[in-house]
């Protein structure tokens, strides 16, 4: 991280960042109490992050900026390749609003406006339509090397265990491999999953296609696809939403002979309910509405699969060697006898032979699918175990099955008081969707899940240490006031030294000086109108 290049006005404007993150320091020191951690070389992390993209920086840089910095960041990925933009994201741009906030926490200067204006110009921003995947990618890796985020690359981590099921407090075991192949347990405090859109569960492939197909020939949009060696190819992409248009642009910008995307309805999904939450109110207080109500907005919201941007649409219907299937669901699919190619039989009959299939059918959400959660997984309370449908309202067993969290992102104990240590784990992933709305499920949520998070875990470490804050909160004897009475002429003759030595050379009177005029002086005789004062926007505009 340390060679990154600062292209353009960005290495004066990295500068000020530090400089604002220099002014917004107060109070500077940590007060987390350091915990011994016996047979840890590392010793024990207040809070291990496991997820080095957008949103484990983002609770890195969280914690560090409430003077919780004994944190770091786990990501089984190269530096420059966390998260889905620089591997298996196709889209070519994001598909939120460009002006979209959170991972700044407040600070002008961090947004990604910021960033991409320090380095292209006002004018390249106000003409910009949605950010580049590329460009977000370089963004966030700024956002790492700017901020001293700690990470630590190419590490998977296999298992979580509680040091003691029995106790809120006492921490976590985190087995890791390294890219090396070196297994270690590292430990921690507290654990946040920020594992993305997948962390919940895993990605979803129709059973019907695992047992029919050879593995050689289908990928789910999650993978990674070699697409040049299906130049010329005729490829098959099942599904209707983003993914599958972004799949089948990408495929086709770098040769394919024919995409054929097949939709099982009779249109393309048009609405995206997501562009209806992006309002403060919604994304900051779904998680404070009732269950019954979070419940029939979550039914309502999983009813609809993400439409493809516009110009996702455009891009990839534009080709000549691109069909559209709708009313095409797959029925049965018939490998050749050479295991070359596949026959699709559609609700529509006989489609023919393809060379690949690529499967965009999303994710399950089930903590029992995670094997990092395979010894905790049957204590997590769901929503299944803690909603109880008032009469009329149907269940939903994609719902049932998401984890029932805390306030703070926190998992909750299936049974009450049997598994205190799961407190101390934290959900910031899609699983989260159910209980909290768009937080970790949605980029444009962050800035209000962001906080919730922070606080929980601030909180929590700030109680389980109390005690001893306490305690030397009441033993403090550290002397601030060192003068004297009465006066002693040495007291004094050292105080008019101290006086003359703080007056400038030019005889212009210091700031205490003016101060103590002012303040001897009394009020002022005329007080400005209310209309003659400069209102808030004026000001801020100033």
């Amino acid at each position: 991280m340390g060679g990154l290049v600062l292209e353009g006005g960005l290495a004066a404007h990295t500068e000020q960042v530090k400089h604002e993150l220099e002014m917004l320091a107060w109070p500077g020191r940590d007060w987390v109490l350091p915990r011994p951690a016996e047979g840890a070389a590392s010793g024990m992390f207040d809070v291990v992050i496991v997820g080095a993209g957008q949103c484990g920086l983002a609770v890195a840089f969280g914690l560090m900026r409430e003077k919780v910095t004994n944190v770091v960041c786990l990501d089984e990925n190269e530096p420059g390749k966390e998260g889905p933009w620089a591997t298996y994201a196709r889209m070519v741009t994001l598909r939120t609003a460009k002006h979209l906030t959170g991972l700044d926490y407040g600070m002008p200067s961090l947004t990604f406006q910021a960033y991409y204006e320090a380095r292209f110009g006002r004018e390249a921003w106000a003409g910009l339509d949605k950010i580049p995947k590329e460009l977000w990618m370089g963004y966030l890796v700024w956002y790492r090397h700017t901020l001293g985020i700690p990470v630590q690359n190419g590490i998977r981590v296999q298992l979580i265990e509680p040091l003691d099921p029995a106790s809120a407090t006492a921490g976590f075991r985190i087995t890791v491999r390294r890219s090396c192949g070196k297994s270690e347990a590292l430990l921690a405090r507290k654990v946040v999953l920020a594992t993305g859109i997948q962390g919940g569960g895993e990605w979803h492939v129709p059973a019907f296609i695992k047992e029919s197909v050879p593995r050689s020939l289908y990928a789910h949009t999650s993978e990674a696809i070699d697409f040049g060696s299906l130049k010329g190819k005729r490829v098959a992409i099942l599904g209707g939403g983003a993914s599958a248009f972004d799949n089948a642009q990408h495929a086709l910008g770098l040769g394919a002979g024919e995409v054929h995307v097949f939709v099982r309805r009779a249109e393309l999904p048009r609405i995206n309910p997501i562009r209806f939450m992006e309002q403060a109110g919604f994304m900051r207080h779904f998680s404070d509405l009732d269950d019954a109500s979070k419940y029939a907005g979550i039914d309502y919201f999983l009813q609809f699969n993400q439409p493809p941007t516009n110009d996702t649409f455009n891009r990839a219907s534009a080709y000549p060697n691109f069909t559209l299937h709708t009313g095409a669901a797959w029925q049965a699919l018939e490998p050749t006898a050479d295991g070359k190619q596949v026959r699709i039989h559609s609700a529509k009959g006989d489609e023919g032979l393809f060379d690949f299939l690529i499967v965009s059918t999303g994710l399950l959400t089930d903590a029992r699918l995670r094997p990092e959660l395979a010894g905790m997984a049957g204590h997590i309370a769901t929503w299944g175990d803690r909603f109880e449908a008032p009469s009329g309202q149907a269940r939903n067993p994609l719902i049932d099955v998401h984890p029932y969290l805390g306030p703070s992102f926190e998992f909750l104990e299936k049974a009450p008081g049997s598994t205190p240590y799961l407190s101390g784990l934290f959900a910031y992933n899609y699983s989260a969707l159910a209980s909290l709305g768009l937080s970790a499920s949605a980029l444009s949520g962050s800035k209000y899940a962001l906080p919730k998070l922070v606080g929980g875990i601030t909180r929590q470490l700030f109680l389980e240490q109390a005690p001893a804050t306490l305690a030397a909160f009441l033993a403090y004897r550290e002397e601030e006031f060192v003068g004297a009475w009465p006066r002693t002429k040495a007291d004094t003759a050292a105080a008019a030294a101290a006086s003359v030595a703080d007056a400038p050379a030019d005889g212009t009177p210091t700031a205490a000086a003016g101060e103590q005029a002012a303040l001897a002086a009394g009020p002022p005789t005329r007080v400005p109108s209310v209309e003659a004062m400069p209102s808030p926007a004026k000001r801020l505009c100033a």
